[in-house]
């Protein structure tokens, strides 16, 4: 079993490319990483972000999936619209099953990601994904709604839904995940039960709980079992974490 994660390098190792390592890893998922662009930060600030060569990144792409039989992927810091797109592009010519996670704003407030980047997700990313898995405030990022409370949440969910499968993460909310999938013939709303952790051990949260998704399609648990799996998954990292930041290496002996 293997997956490959796109994201960026957070040094203090809580979030991004070391934090899909770490999780796919805890969860008997082989790792393959491509790194999107280098950041100086640590778990209360982001000083800087270097992004790679978009044409450096496609060919590490191209490079791991010659040798390498992947099906499922992740894509967490993108940063810009030209990354964005080229990597859009890779997952249609390789027909990777893709889990989006909008890294748009570290949880410090450091800026991740340029201007135009919303748009372009929305566009070129979010409609070639199998899920998306944004915080409320990607949610309102990406569709423009003020997110009070889980209605508006709802909302948020629904007209992203309507890209791609999404889970509108509730950990700024009472704890519950809210889930949107639409087909041909069924739309479907749904909650995955959750609680607030009174923790500072949240750095890197979004990641591996998009990380935990894509390893548990990977072992072949279903769309909805590999939600509630990852969330549980989360939770244990966060109560087992020290210095602001998640233990990813909490291991789970689960199918």
């Amino acid at each position: 079993m293997i997956a490959l994660s796109i994201a960026g390098f957070d040094p203090s190792g809580g979030a991004g490319i070391l934090a899909d390592v770490k999780t796919f890893q805890a969860l008997g998922v082989y790792p393959t990483a491509v790194i999107t662009a280098l950041t100086a930060q640590n778990v209360k600030q982001v000083e800087s972000v270097e992004s790679v060569n978009p044409d450096f990144v496609a060919k590490q792409i191209d490079l791991i999936l010659a040798e390498e039989d992947i099906n499922y992927a992740k894509t967490g810091m993108l940063y810009s619209a030209e990354m964005v797109e080229m990597v859009a592009s890779k997952v249609k010519e390789y027909n990777l099953k893709l889990v989006v996670d909008p890294v748009l704003v570290a949880g410090s407030g450091g800026v991740l990601s340029q201007d135009n980047l919303v748009e372009t997700l929305k566009k070129h990313l979010l409609p070639v994904a199998e899920l998306t898995t944004p915080n409320i405030h990607e949610a309102e990022a990406l569709t423009g709604l003020e997110i009070k409370d889980e209605d508006d949440a709802c909302k948020a969910a629904c007209e992203l839904g309507k890209l791609c499968p999404t889970v509108v993460t509730g950990g700024h909310l009472n704890g519950r995940d809210i889930f949107y999938q639409s087909s041909l013939n069924e739309k479907s709303l749904g909650f995955i039960d959750g609680e607030i952790l009174k923790s500072n051990n949240t750095h890197g949260s979004g990641c591996t709980y998009s990380a935990a998704v894509t390893a548990y399609l990977v072992k072949g648990l279903s769309l909805v079992e590999s939600l509630k799996q990852a969330s549980y998954f989360t939770k244990k990292a966060i109560e087992n974490g020290s210095h602001g930041t998640l233990n990813q290496i909490w291991r789970l002996n689960q199918p």
